[in-house]
């Protein structure tokens, strides 16, 4: 069958082979939607999407060590116009939290229903992150507040590279995080319903940049991103570690990576 201009090409995996066998289906009645591949594996479906990336991939959270995880957050730094759903077997807080920051733009249980599996493709296809809803849970947003204060402190040594939260940001999160409901932190904020929406996914923008340089900056102190800029097969032990302005160079491409995703959000 010859592809549709629109059509919007979703890759599967899923270790269960009915479940994703039940999601082929219900996307093979979908005019714009077009499955282009499937596997059992996070990690081969990862191989595949580096070779042809399709607009949505739907991956599972909990298998394989969480490899699906894994997989959203290279795909969120490498391959930025692929939009990663994620499946979770469980809603348990830490990790849906965990889910959050992978930088997937989705996240659905196993029990959803397929029109919502449907439309949330769609929605995730267009450049929108539903899962910034997550932050509406107050346990969600209290973590992102602690999350932002630890990144604050980090920020001091790098040039206060990393984005913070904007006052406006802050009373957001300080009031679902004492248990508001949105309407009622929409009414007092004097903010409507899509407001609040549009500061949700832009708090999870800079959540999940903040997130990847902490762990870049994790990384470079035990000298992990050496091989990242040159071999250094010969050097020193003492010298194996980047330099600085190999950092440097790899902070501003970081927030290139950030600018860019807080436009397509705008």
């Amino acid at each position: 069958m010859k592809r549709q201009m629109s059509s919007i090409t979703v890759f599967l995996s899923d270790w269960q082979v009915l479940f994703r066998e039940g999601i082929h289906f219900t996307l093979s009645g979908e005019e714009d939607v077009e499955v282009v591949g499937e596997t059992t594996s996070s990690l081969e479906a990862l191989e595949a999407i580096k070779a042809a990336p399709p607009r949505v991939a739907v991956l599972n959270a909990d298998h394989e060590d969480f490899a699906g995880i894994r997989a959203a957050r290279y795909i969120r730094q490498n391959i930025p116009s692929v939009a990663v759903l994620l499946i979770v077997d469980s809603l348990n807080d830490e990790h849906l939290y965990q889910v959050m920051k992978s930088g997937a733009r989705g996240c659905l249980t196993k029990e959803t229903d397929p029109v919502d599996l449907v439309d949330t493709i769609r929605v995730v296809a267009a450049g929108n992150q539903p899962i910034a809803d997550l932050m509406l849970r107050p346990e969600m947003s209290a973590r992102v507040v602690a999350d932002f204060d630890q990144f604050a402190a980090i920020s001091q040594q790098v040039d206060n590279l990393l984005p913070g939260l904007t006052q406006g940001e802050s009373e957001i999160l300080r009031r679902i995080a004492q248990g508001n409901p949105a309407e009622q932190v929409c009414r007092a904020l004097s903010i409507r319903q899509e407001d609040l929406s549009e500061h949700l996914q832009r708090i999870l923008t800079k959540l999940v940049t903040n997130d990847h340089i902490r762990q870049v900056m994790a990384a470079a102190q035990e000298g992990r991103l050496a091989n990242m800029f040159q071999a250094r097969t010969s050097a020193k032990p003492a010298e194996q570690y980047i330099t600085r302005d190999e950092f440097v160079a790899f902070r501003d491409s970081i927030w290139e990576r950030f600018r860019a995703a807080i436009d397509e959000i705008k």
